[in-house]
């Protein structure tokens, strides 16, 4: 698990930057009456995390709403830099892509330290899990067969297919640096077409399960991509990056209480077992909140 420098100093009550001057994290005596909104983007893991985390903070006595499968990052960020929600579950990665879609950080240090360059002033970051849950260019079985592509594949050996397949995705998809703009200046790739679907949801995997799109971008934590013998192909130029679970917190929204217990959960989160409660919704079609409370109480943590 990556270690955010920025971590102690903010639970410390440092605050190294903009208008929310002194601690970014309220004391718990000011913070007990409010209500923490969490809210999440939408896809199904992004409503588990929030369900994760959320239960967690409720575990500490803390009053929490839920603000579930609101949109894009290119929404959700809006809402919480006006203080509309007070903590959503990001991915460090992906994050800085939509900060700055120039950055090609080496390590997930880098990645952490960059995100802090550019990150709004009334935001902060809690610590990252070890679970990571990264985009990824998929191909169906079929496609895999018909031009020999194994897991062993690179997304470089599209760069002759691409022409004859179709890519589905979030429409955001398409002007995003993780996404087509990236997959043409960093693997030379141009697909026949794009087709608009979700953010990794039912409607891609069933797209991509009957042949309607060849490729797409899922999320290497989804449980359709064994169950339908899906391949994901390597990313040997780190073009989708670092993509560690990592809370992002509107500042003064959230006790220091709050910011222990959400440290806690990532401690104890790891992909395998992300894998494990992503399958259990989406391919089992649990409850999210049933699955985040059934774990939280097997580590410990309700």
């Amino acid at each position: 698990m990556v270690a955010l420098a920025a971590a102690t100093a903010l639970l410390a009550g440092c605050s190294s930057k903009g208008d929310n001057s002194g601690n970014p994290l309220t004391d718990d005596s000011k913070a007990s009456g409010d209500t923490v909104v969490v809210g999440s983007n939408n896809f199904p893991e992004s409503t588990l995390l929030a369900d994760i985390y959320g239960e967690a903070l409720k575990a500490k006595g803390i009053k929490v709403a839920y603000k579930p499968n609101i949109g894009s990052r290119e929404t959700t960020y809006g809402l919480i830099k006006n203080g509309s929600l007070s903590v959503l579950p990001e991915y460090n990665g992906a994050l800085l892509a939509y900060l700055d879609k120039n950055a090609k950080p080496k390590t997930a240090d880098a990645t952490t330290t960059a995100i802090e360059a550019k990150l709004d002033s009334k935001l902060t970051l809690l610590k990252p899990a070890a679970a990571q849950s990264k985009d990824s260019v998929t191909v169906n079985a079929a496609t895999a067969k018909k031009y020999h592509l194994t897991e062993k594949s690179s997304i470089g050996d599209l760069k002759d297919l691409a022409k004859d397949l179709v890519i589905g995705a979030s429409p955001e998809f398409q002007a995003r640096q993780q996404g087509l703009v990236g997959l043409k200046s960093v693997y030379g790739l141009e697909f026949k077409s794009f087709r608009a679907l979700d953010a990794g949801g039912p409607l891609t995997q069933e797209a991509l399960k009957k042949d309607a799109v060849q490729a797409a971008d899922l999320f290497t934590t989804d449980a359709t991509i064994s169950k339908e013998k899906f391949v994901v192909l390597q990313d040997p130029k780190n073009l989708f990056g670092f993509e560690n679970v990592q809370p992002l917190v509107y500042k003064g929204a959230l006790s220091k209480k709050g910011a222990a217990a959400l440290d806690a959960v990532s401690a104890k989160l790891d992909t395998a077992t992300l894998l494990q409660l992503d399958t259990e919704v989406q391919a089992q079609h649990k409850d999210p909140l049933d699955v985040a409370r059934a774990w939280l109480k097997s580590a410990g943590l309700d």
